[in-house]
């Protein structure tokens, strides 16, 4: 079950958005998030709004939703010139889902070219695709690279038979060097995801997945912990007493591990989850979502960000296509971002980045309750004094949602 769509106020029926959305936009880069919201099979920990029927009927189907999808790049288009938002070609695209790549690679082509001819492509634009690794083959990855693609991401998740059974994951963890290396041979970026906290899995295990990830020579690798929601079926597992999820520490010498192991081979965090060779390797579309730049989320259920401003479609995929029909915005609600939102926001993904925050960017009264960070060995005290900067520490990675919530003045 996929999580509810956030309360807001009803967006108008042409998705029409308010004159001050443009103020400052030229401000901000401007990327394109492509939800296609189809996988084979739905994993037991997953609450993404995703389907398996390939066929959902009232004209929701993974053979037509390409071209339903090209109708709100259009309408997207409209929207922002009507709203006098200034041109800004797209700096980076990211088709997410789901797995995108249960599309023909000539659909996930087909809407990257609609992104083009809707806004247009800047020089060195960034366009990623995640996969499954048992979802590609190395003429379907030609293909996405003769199409414009630059980038994939392999949700590799583990190289552990057990722990990928547990996770409901199809893929055979030997294939994954096959992947990686039919990826590169078509002039792609990769990236390996990784999920680390399934029940089950040893810290033995995990070593043995993030060294298999090392072993393939990516540039890029993701480590999430696992977070199991309501209303999925692990959830339900784990209520039975069938799975039993690990505890903080555990979860804590995990992500410690990854960090050393990570680190030694090269690769450097530059956000909590996410390590990169170098600065070049670090996947752009997910640094924008942290700077708080715009885009366009694309797809049933997408969520949006222009402006000051944040909308999200209906979440079944009928209903999107129903909508893009008739004509109609395939927007569900709306919210206006206010100053206070605003500034809790900047906290949460800031604090997030290696590159931290300058001391300057916080209110008084945040910078007031810096210094109990300090001590409790949460922040850089180095970096906070010659930097005038404020970085997490390793350990206040580990707890960054209560670095968070101290300095906006939660935790008092």
């Amino acid at each position: 079950m996929s999580p509810a769509l956030p309360d807001g106020d009803a967006a108008p029926s042409d998705g029409a958005l308010p004159p001050s959305v443009a103020a400052g936009a030229q401000d901000r880069a401007f990327g394109v998030y492509l939800h296609v919201p189809f996988c084979t099979v739905r994993c037991g920990y997953c609450d993404f709004n995703t389907y398996t029927a390939v066929e959902l009927g009232g004209g929701a189907s993974q053979s037509s939703y390409a071209a339903t999808a090209v109708r709100e790049i259009a309408l997207g288009a409209r929207v922002l010139t009507g709203a006098g938002l200034p041109a800004r070609p797209v700096s980076t695209v990211f088709v997410g889902g789901g797995t995108p790549t249960v599309l023909p690679a000539d659909d996930l082509v087909a809407m990257l070219r609609a992104v083009d001819d809707a806004w247009g492509l800047a020089d060195g634009a960034e366009v990623t695709t995640e996969a499954n690794p048992d979802s590609v083959t190395p003429a379907s990855l030609a293909a996405l690279a003769a199409g414009g693609f630059t980038r994939v991401s392999f949700g590799m998740q583990s190289a552990v038979p057990h722990v990928l059974a547990t996770l409901e994951r199809t893929h055979d963890p030997a294939r994954i060097p096959d992947v990686v290396r039919w990826a590169r041979d078509a002039g792609l970026a990769v990236s390996l995801d990784l999920i680390y906290g399934t029940p089950g899995e040893s810290l033995a295990d995990w070593r043995t997945s993030l060294e298999g990830a090392l072993a393939t020579g990516v540039d890029h690798v993701s480590a999430y912990a696992l977070v199991v929601e309501d209303g999925t079926r692990m959830a339900a597992q784990v209520r039975r007493g069938e799975l039993v999820l690990p505890d903080a520490d555990d979860q804590a010498a995990k992500y410690e591990l990854a960090d050393d192991l990570l680190t030694a081979a090269g690769l450097g965090w530059y956000e909590v989850s996410n390590w990169a060779r170098t600065p070049a390797h670090a996947c752009r579309h997910n640094l924008a979502y942290w700077r708080g730049d715009d885009w366009w989320g694309v797809g049933p259920g997408a969520h949006s960000h222009v402006g000051g401003v944040r909308w999200w479609n209906v979440k079944h995929p009928r209903a999107y296509d129903a909508r893009l029909a008739a004509g109609l915005s395939p927007a569900a609600g709306r919210e206006v971002v206010d100053a206070e939102g605003a500034a809790l926001e900047r906290l949460m993904l800031g604090v997030r980045l290696a590159q931290g925050m300058p001391l300057e960017s916080l209110t008084s009264a945040e910078r007031g309750r810096v210094a109990g960070l300090v001590a409790d060995e949460l922040v850089d005290g180095r970096a906070l004094l010659t930097e005038r900067r404020l970085l997490l520490t390793r350990r206040g990675r580990l707890l960054a949602d209560l670095v968070v919530r101290e300095l906006a003045g939660f935790g008092s």
